[in-house]
């Protein structure tokens, strides 16, 4: 072997060696888990750890949505790698057009939605400003801003600034009350309207303020990227997300005591110990998958994790025709989620275990879809 064919073969392993498959099992887990959560048979009959808390508290659900904007920053900082994280007008030309066409997909989204229901062409009224897509457009972009004018050793600092910030603007803005006397409902209200907003007691779980940790919590990815990727050793790797898993964790907890964890209104220690918890999470699939070679398992979710996006739009379409999708059953009209679940599932599995069955056919639909494309090597980046 030459010279020339040993620097490529070396390049190649190192190039194979950099790319994680757990990044895209853990994507394709939280993305199946949102679909899984937001598609019961019935809002009325599912079981507890499918739920999100009320108000204060964690559940199982309420990781899905913090586990997927934690790898978002993880992808930003892989993304930017080949802009040398230097400012340019190529690398913000990008940024600024995917933060744009993810902004408006999900606005779309809730176009589409209120027109099914009521078939008005222009609801711009009514029409919710926010939401999930929004944020993850408003994050990433801020994020990648960030990460290409300022300091990386800076952002530490940025992150810590956000979440105390945000944490005074809860204390003193009765910010832990579930109610529209809480200053991110205030905010809301007096900025976008209340008929632009997702109605929850007066508060939006997507709303203008809490954006601000959403920021934060996509840097602490973000970092969590850079150690990773700063190490070329699969074991210093698992280490390193471990450890930081461990001590955000640790601390969200702790902090607890002083700032409720709240995923509607993004407190700081909810940001904190979700990012904590998906850092130990991805560093026990790192190793299992990564280190050890177990991924025949895994090939479920990777289906899902390489057209992340896509899959979570597609569902959402789908889900929004199941429910406007009208037909005559027994001499009453009938949506076609509906006559599922209360025909053919709820019969025969009670209310909790029809409304889980359905859910999961709707994954299984959805990964069909997405499993042909990851087949074909179809990949839809938005």
């Amino acid at each position: 072997m030459n010279k020339l064919e040993t620097h490529l073969t070396h390049a190649t392993r190192k190039k194979a060696s950099s790319r994680l498959l757990a990044l895209d099992v853990l994507r394709g887990i939280t993305i199946a888990g949102m679909v899984l959560v937001n598609n019961p048979g019935s809002w009325g009959s599912i079981y507890a750890p499918l739920e999100h808390a009320e108000w204060i508290g964690l559940t199982p659900t309420d990781l899905v949505f913090p586990f997927f904007m934690f790898i978002m920053g993880i992808s930003t900082y892989i993304s930017l790698r080949k802009y040398n994280f230097e400012f340019s007008v190529a690398a913000i030309g990008k940024i600024l057009k995917r933060t744009i066409v993810i902004f408006l997909i999900g606005w779309s989204i809730s176009y589409f939605s209120f027109y099914c229901r009521t078939l008005q062409l222009l609801p711009f009224e009514q029409l919710r400003i926010l939401g999930v897509m929004q944020r993850l457009a408003l994050t990433y972009g801020a994020t990648a801003i960030i990460a290409l004018t300022m300091k990386h050793k800076h952002i530490p600092y940025l992150i810590a600034s956000i979440l105390f910030g945000y944490f005074l603007i809860l204390f003193f803005g009765n910010g832990f009350a579930y109610n529209d006397t809480n200053i991110l409902s205030i905010t809301d209200r007096a900025i976008l309207g209340l008929n632009h907003m997702y109605k929850d007691n007066g508060i939006d779980p997507e709303g203008l303020l809490s954006t601000l940790p959403s920021v934060a919590h996509v840097l602490i990815g973000f970092c969590c990227g850079k150690l990773l990727m700063e190490v070329q050793n699969l074991h210093e790797k698992i280490e390193r997300l471990f450890l930081i898993g461990t001590i955000l964790t640790f601390t969200g907890f702790l902090l607890s005591y002083g700032c409720p964890i709240s995923k509607k209104i993004w407190s700081p220690t909810f940001a904190i110990t979700t990012c904590g918890l998906a850092a130990s999470f991805l560093s026990i699939l790192i190793w299992t998958i990564d280190a050890k070679g177990y991924k025949r398992w895994a090939r479920f979710f990777e289906s899902f994790g390489v057209n992340p996006l896509f899959i979570y739009v597609m569902a959402d379409i789908l889900a929004i025709l199941l429910s406007n999708i009208h037909f005559m059953h027994s001499g009453e009209s009938i949506n076609l989620h509906g006559y599922i679940y209360s025909s053919l599932l709820q019969p025969y599995l009670g209310d909790k275990g029809g409304s889980l069955l359905f859910a999961l056919l709707f994954v299984a639909m959805n990964w069909s879809i997405g499993h042909l494309l990851y087949k074909k090597k179809i990949y839809i980046k938005i």
